[in-house]
């Protein structure tokens, strides 16, 4: 396994699942199955910074879908 720290021109995608949980790729390689890039490939900080500022959220979407129902 190679060190990312080592690569710091390495590029990244921000990537989301359909529980709308967020990571980041490299861009050299496909999404794994159920993930779908989300905007364009830049430095790992700055996809970090993005997940950050969008993902407030840490719960599935199952789950706050399941929570929000019980409140009706």
């Amino acid at each position: 396994m190679d060190n990312d720290d080592a690569h710091s021109d390495r590029l990244y995608y921000v990537v989301v699942n359909s529980e709308e949980q967020y990571s980041i790729w490299r861009a050299d390689r496909d999404p794994p199955k159920g993930w779908s890039i989300v905007g364009e490939k830049a430095a790992k900080p700055q996809c970090l910074d993005y997940i950050n500022s969008i993902w407030t959220d840490m719960r599935p979407l199952s789950l706050r879908q399941q929570m929000a129902a019980a409140k009706h």
